[in-house]
């Protein structure tokens, strides 16, 4: 079995867009990029662990599907802390946010 056809690639490369892949934290990156991205890691476990649809999530916490997207995708840059967190909560009230 060989690649597919370079047509059929670069039709696959041309639909691809920027929001298309999850982002990866950057060596050095700061303490409140890192804290954004492990509060973004907890929603994708959860979405893993529950088996809930991101429609589903973002319609039992109020958001559009967009943010849903965004956070599973680690798109911090969308996010503060305080809007994560506020989220977070929704689904693990009992959360505590540790500094060390």
């Amino acid at each position: 079995m060989g690649l597919p056809p370079r047509k059929q690639i670069e039709e696959v490369l041309a639909r691809i867009t920027d929001d298309d892949y999850s982002i990866v934290l950057p060596e050095g990156a700061s303490i409140v990029d890192r804290t954004k991205y492990e509060l973004c890691k907890k929603f994708v476990i959860h979405l893993n662990r529950t088996g809930v649809s991101q429609a589903d999530l973002a319609r039992s916490l109020d958001i559009d599907r967009s943010r849903i997207n965004w956070i599973s995708k680690y798109r911090i840059e969308h996010f503060t802390i305080d809007k994560l967190l506020e989220l977070w909560t929704k689904i693990d009230p009992k959360c505590e946010l540790k500094v060390s």
